[in-house]
């Protein structure tokens, strides 16, 4: 019985270590995409933002940030958690084989490896909402408030046993907790921020900013897809029983097929609006099925969760063009993605999963954005007052590599 609790220990632990890998592995999606959709001359800009952030994220979830989400029984209360520093100790082989309930099945440090990749998550859809005019360590300066406490704070809640957990708020790997909540952060500094020059015409027109690479943001979305296997098959959690394993094929089955369809809808509307098939669209398309599918990726059907998906894709195409009316530039298009149809992942939950209600799911989405909002509102507002947001108009010209970095991406193409 010992070496079959062990064994089951160390492939669960394994487990947990490989999707969070695979996740970890998204901060390249997001990078390549995000740099394939803005204009060369803020590529390398934007490529610093995304490994750093990942690297602020490690580092101050690490420090606080993860005792905050999961304080355990230290918990004060389920509103507020307390603060704690650093991680603690591991599990002891004795407690291991003992078996029963209580006792841990898989490693304390691969469970923090696997949080952690998502707060990094959370932070790079902030990255390309405000690509191409925010100052570099401005952002930064942010990364460390949304890591250490903003994103903690309400995945506390929900993951971590707070009052929506008690509630009965249903979110399975996080369209609310990890989705809504990084594009949430991200409208905040939108709004203060304001657009990219020449993006809107006095008299409300939209003039388009082609991205200056589509084939790197097209393998940007294909290592997302990837990626997103880690995030939803992992957030299973355990797969060293005949019914997880089952869990988890069927978790990886729904989160493929809500991209497709994701996919298919978004291409399908935006040729039928546009007259032409649109790559964008149906890159975002594709990320929208994966947002929407997230909070529930388990109990829908396939065919279920690739309409899931669908309504996803259609919802993004339509969001997008909402964002441009209200004058929100978003270069790539983070806010619909991840919060109109995180908020809709969220609502849809209720569809195929029985124990959960429409008003406790409602409740969830209405905490998590207000609470990220404002919080991340007053933290853009201090470093607006303090150091500024947003580059000047001359370094936007020229290019925000040459203005934080003092190097272009693609010199070959620049004349001296």
């Amino acid at each position: 019985m010992d070496q079959v609790l062990e064994l089951s220990y160390a492939l669960d632990t394994f487990y947990f270590l490989v999707m969070g890998a695979f996740v970890m592995w998204m901060a390249a999606g997001f990078a390549m995409l995000e740099a394939g959709l803005v204009r060369s001359k803020n590529t390398t800009e934007i490529l610093l933002k995304n490994i750093s952030l990942f690297a602020v994220a490690c580092t101050m979830y690490m420090i606080v940030g993860y005792n905050i989400m999961y304080p355990g029984d230290a918990a004060v209360s389920s509103f507020w958690p307390g603060i704690s520093f650093f991680l603690g100790g591991d599990n002891a082989a004795a407690d291991v084989i003992k078996g029963g309930d209580g006792v841990p099945y898989y490693s304390n440090l691969s469970d923090f490896f696997f949080q952690v990749v998502f707060v990094a998550t959370a932070m790079s859809i902030v990255s390309g909402a405000v690509a191409e005019r925010m100052k570099l360590w401005s952002f930064l300066i942010f990364a460390v408030a949304m890591t250490a406490f903003i994103y903690p704070m309400q995945g506390y809640w929900k993951w971590g046993g707070g009052f929506l957990d008690a509630a009965g708020f249903s979110d399975f790997a996080g369209s609310g907790v990890v989705h809504l909540c990084g594009a949430t952060a991200a409208l905040a500094g939108v709004i203060l921020l304001g657009a990219r020059k020449g993006k809107y015409g006095p008299n409300g027109e939209v003039n388009p900013i082609p991205g200056a690479n589509l084939p790197m943001a097209t393998l940007g979305t294909f290592i997302l897809w990837l990626g997103w296997f880690g995030f939803n098959g992992g957030s299973e959690l355990k797969v060293s029983n005949v019914e997880e394993a089952n869990a988890v094929a069927m978790v990886f089955v729904n989160t493929n097929a809500a991209a497709s369809g994701g996919l298919i809808a978004a291409l399908v509307l935006a040729r039928t609006l546009f007259g032409k098939a649109d790559l964008t669209m149906a890159l975002n398309g594709a990320l929208a099925g994966l947002v929407a599918i997230t909070a529930e990726p388990l109990t829908p059907t396939p065919g279920v969760a690739t309409l899931i998906g669908a309504v996803g894709g259609v919802l993004v195409v339509f969001a997008i063009l909402m964002f441009d009316k209200f004058r929100l530039d978003d270069p790539v298009g983070a806010l619909s993605v991840h919060g109109i149809v995180g908020m809709w992942g969220l609502l849809a939950v209720p569809i195929t999963n029985a124990d959960t209600a429409y008003s406790t799911q409602l409740l969830g989405l209405v905490v998590i954005f207000a609470w990220t909002f404002v919080t991340s509102f007053i933290v853009w507002m201090i470093l607006k007052a303090v150091m500024g947001i947003r580059v000047t108009e001359e370094e936007e010209y020229e290019g925000v590599d040459l203005a934080e970095c003092g190097m272009e991406a693609y010199p070959e193409f620049t004349s001296k």
